[in-house]
């Protein structure tokens, strides 16, 4: 009677770790497919950080080139946002697994703790500290690219996260300009390279 009890139990650590396993690979499928997003959002934060705003910081530009920059520092991230809607709205009905969810709430979170740093900075300062915000920002993003890399049991996500750590911590040593130059580079590093290998390697 033990012996089948044991056999029982030992069966069933087993489906459970190949049930863990599946998911896993579910979920590295879907990621490799949401590579797009990483692409999208990779691009608009270097296009946004080196571009927009370090280049024009150093380079002194017409006022109608200006008045351009401006408007796409908020065009940008809106065509990101109107399209992950989309796209996140077109993916509704497939396949979903525990941790395809708890990415998702991984990154509401994330979201949610950007937004409550600025309050907190505002309410304590009574200003945001730009020099300040960077780094911070870049610490919660470096922890949830990291997070999402270990779920996964993804290396290349994970170095990303890391590398978008280090980086966080040089910045705290710069002023805002070299920050931007910083952040511009992580974006790059641990969004947009790993974004198109991934993308590259969706049908695998």
């Amino acid at each position: 009677m033990e012996t089948i009890k044991k056999e029982s139990e030992s069966f069933s650590e087993k489906e459970s770790l190949q049930v863990i396993k599946e998911m896993i690979n579910v979920s590295k499928s879907k990621l490799r497919k949401d590579g797009i997003l990483f692409i999208l959002w990779g691009w608009i934060f270097v296009i946004n950080y080196f571009f927009l705003n370090y280049l024009t910081s150093i380079i002194r530009m017409p006022y109608l080139v200006m008045d351009i920059v401006h408007a796409l520092r908020i065009i940008l991230p809106l065509v990101g946002l109107a399209y992950s809607g989309y796209y996140i709205f077109q993916q509704r009905k497939k396949v979903k697994t525990y941790i395809g969810i708890s990415l998702r709430y991984v990154w509401i979170s994330l979201f949610i703790c950007l937004s409550l740093v600025n309050m907190i900075q505002f309410n304590v300062l009574h200003s945001i500290n730009f020099e300040l915000q960077h780094p911070i920002f870049m610490v919660f993003i470096a922890f949830a690219i990291t997070v999402t890399g270990g779920i996964l049991r993804y290396n290349l996500i994970i170095i990303g996260g890391v590398i978008f750590a280090l980086l966080a911590y040089t910045s705290s040593y710069f002023e805002l300009q070299e920050q931007l130059l910083l952040e511009s580079i992580a974006w790059l590093i641990a969004f947009v390279i790993p974004g198109h290998i991934l993308y590259a390697n969706r049908k695998k």
